[in-house]
């Protein structure tokens, strides 16, 4: 299915990047300590270099998004309260329901139209103080928005709801595994993208193109708690700055060229919008493109099953292109500088032959 000359075209998620040269040099000749220990040279200087991106007093290097997630809601929050999030959210959804299992924690989900929650709709889930009632404990934002097509929270909706979480007191936590995108696409540092956040975690591991690693920044006193619950939760690593050598070349290297994989993902979406039985039901503003596949795409052999996301999966699959099913009807690709130079007029040319 891949040679040099036609490698595979993978557009299942910007996870799937392998590390660069210089990447790999960096965690060849990285000095190392007992991160849990505090000894870590290379972590330390990882961590104080996303502190210092954020403008956040501090960070601590995790494993995973899911755990750097996991753990804010952990230190934020005390068992039995609720945390509001949109229906769609990755903490919502694909965290193994690990805010229940580990903290006691009860999602309250906002149902929306486009993925980006209202400050009204915000405070209107936000319960009151009446005794029968759990307390809200905690709202959480996701931008971008993986499961709406990688959408960007536009940043004066963001400051809206700064302005209820503040008034109502209620601590706000932004799942910002790609904030980089999203600040490139909003234009802006990505310090103003995190501005006003009480924590915010992103991922080394996607569009940064690291290997392994994501960081939770906060204030000093938020992460030398965090650090104590990453510990609880399995998180204490040892010589661990063999993988931060390359989150640190990650957010020295590949921060400004993000926005490449932007004008890929658009180049796609305009492609695929003028193929039969495709629809792209939003536009790409950032990496992230999701397609709607309706029986119009089948020429022949439509599945009996309805699972048309699926077979067109597949089909892609065997002429080299790998892309991801999110249902019966809807697939996701994810743009990255890991592609292929010729990767969007392959991908299209397997869409228009697999039908």
């Amino acid at each position: 299915m891949t040679n040099d000359k036609h490698p595979i075209v993978d557009l299942r998620s910007d996870t799937v990047t392998k590390p660069t040269p210089r990447m790999r040099r960096a965690m060849a000749e990285a000095e190392v300590g007992d991160d849990v220990y505090g000894e870590d040279p290379t972590i330390r200087r990882l961590e104080e270099t996303a502190a210092e991106m954020l403008k956040m007093e501090a960070a601590i290097y995790l494993p995973s998004g899911t755990m750097g997630n996991q753990v804010a809601l952990h230190v934020h929050c005390r068992p039995g309260r609720e945390v509001v999030v949109e229906a769609r959210s990755h903490i919502m959804n694909y965290e193994m329901a690990a805010m229940a299992a580990l903290s006691g924690l009860l999602p309250n989900p906002v149902y929306t139209e486009g993925g980006i929650m209202t400050a009204e709709q915000v405070e209107a889930s936000c319960r009151p103080d009446i005794y029968y009632l759990a307390r809200t404990g905690l709202v959480a934002l996701e931008n971008t928005h993986n499961m709406v097509g990688g959408r960007v929270m536009q940043l004066d909706r963001v400051r809206e709801i700064q302005d209820v979480t503040r008034r109502a007191r209620i601590a706000l936590h932004l799942d910002g595994a790609r904030i980089f995108n999203a600040a490139a696409s909003l234009g802006v540092p990505v310090h103003e993208a995190a501005a006003g956040f009480d924590s915010v975690m992103f991922c080394l591991s996607k569009g940064l193109g690291a290997p392994v690693g994501s960081m939770l920044c906060a204030s000093k006193g938020f992460i030398v708690e965090a650090r104590r619950v990453r510990k609880m939760f399995g998180g204490g690593m040892r010589q661990a700055g063999i993988i931060a050598a390359a989150g640190l070349v990650a957010l020295e290297d590949h921060v400004d060229r993000i926005s490449e994989d932007h004008d890929t993902a658009r180049k796609l979406a305009d492609e695929l919008s003028e193929v039969p039985g495709v629809e792209v039901p939003f536009y790409p503003e950032s990496n992230i493109l999701m397609c709607r596949i309706t029986d119009q795409w089948f020429q022949k052999d439509l599945p009996e099953d309805g699972d048309a996301a699926s077979v067109f999966v597949d089909r892609l699959r065997e002429r080299g292109i790998l892309a991801l099913a999110i249902n019966s009807r809807q697939v996701r690709m994810v743009t990255h500088f890991d592609l292929p130079e010729n990767a969007v007029g392959r991908t299209i040319n397997a869409v228009t032959s697999g039908r």
